[in-house]
């Protein structure tokens, strides 16, 4: 007998409005990064994330209706899954959270959201998808785009170090979103996102004295920020992600994190009063124009 799969209906109105959730509040973790940087170091804020995170995305995912049959990660999917946490929440968070002490919020998370033409740039080498015009095109106005940047931030000159960070943590999101990508045609997307946000959390451990030390001199709103990125921007922000993917296209999906960077520059004014420069807007700008050149169709 065989049995079929059940596709989530679709409802077009709840999927955009999830959407919406997510790239809001995946824009506001760049402003609390932001924020948090000036009393939180980078491995301890990423630990706090990651260790609350994983409380939070274990909490909803076995406390939900599950299947009779659980299914649990084979030894073949270990390796990859550990790649992806290691890569996308350990090396990625680290490395944001670094660069966020010298960048502008804005400026972080447009260079930040190359991610998706590095993602595509893998999947061609590693999933056999190829390279066409398009994406050869995109590249060069993207990396045109972190030249500008590289040139400038809010005050008008550049801080190296944050530029690389961001690339680096960009990199570490393309390649662990391309080595999730396997898993979730064995496993659950929870589960997957659950695994691997806690593996994250152990590679941050070492920081776990560096943490405390910090609790114990920060003020009552730094805690409650920390709280609200672990809950909201990481365990909130992956279940509406979740949600609004199954429910539509992967590709149109992926044109809806290309808002992040705007709306993170609106609430970095709002609640930072920072701005990037006009130099590193049109960097910016270069960069998501050539990531989205690289995703239109021939």
């Amino acid at each position: 007998m065989t049995t079929t799969r059940t596709e989530a209906p679709s409802r077009p109105g709840l999927a955009a409005a999830a959407a919406a959730v997510t790239v809001v509040l995946w824009a506001s973790s760049f402003v609390a990064i932001r924020h948090l940087g000036t009393e939180i170091s980078a491995g301890a804020l990423s630990l706090a994330r990651l260790g609350l995170g994983s409380l939070f995305l274990g909490a909803l995912l076995f406390t939900r209706k599950r299947p009779a049959v659980r299914r649990w990660p084979a030894q073949r999917d270990w390796l990859p899954l550990i790649a992806c946490g290691v890569l996308w929440f350990g090396v990625y968070n680290l490395a944001l959270n670094e660069a966020e002490r010298r960048l502008d919020a804005g400026t972080a998370a447009m260079l930040v959201h190359i991610a998706p033409l590095l993602i595509a740039v893998l999947a061609g080498f590693g999933l056999g998808e190829g390279f066409p015009r398009q994406l050869v095109m995109g590249g060069l106005v993207a990396f045109a785009g972190i030249v500008v940047i590289g040139t400038s931030t809010s005050d008008g000159r550049a801080e190296t170090w944050g530029v690389v960070l961001c690339v680096v943590a960009a990199i570490s999101y393309a390649v662990g979103v391309v080595t999730q990508k396997p898993l979730l045609s064995r496993l659950p997307a929870a589960e997957v996102t659950w695994l691997a946000c806690t593996i994250g959390a152990i590679v941050c451990l070492p920081f776990g004295p560096t943490l405390v030390g910090e609790l114990r001199s920060a003020s009552a709103s730094t805690i409650w920020w920390i709280v609200y990125l672990a809950a909201f921007p990481t365990a909130l922000g992956f279940t509406t992600w979740a949600f609004a993917l199954r429910r539509t296209t992967a590709g149109r999906m992926g044109v809806t994190v290309y808002a992040v960077p705007a709306v993170a520059v609106a609430l970095g004014w709002l609640f930072l009063s920072e701005t990037p420069g006009v130099i590193a807007l049109t960097g910016g700008a270069l960069c998501l124009a050539g990531v989205a050149i690289s995703r239109r169709s021939s």
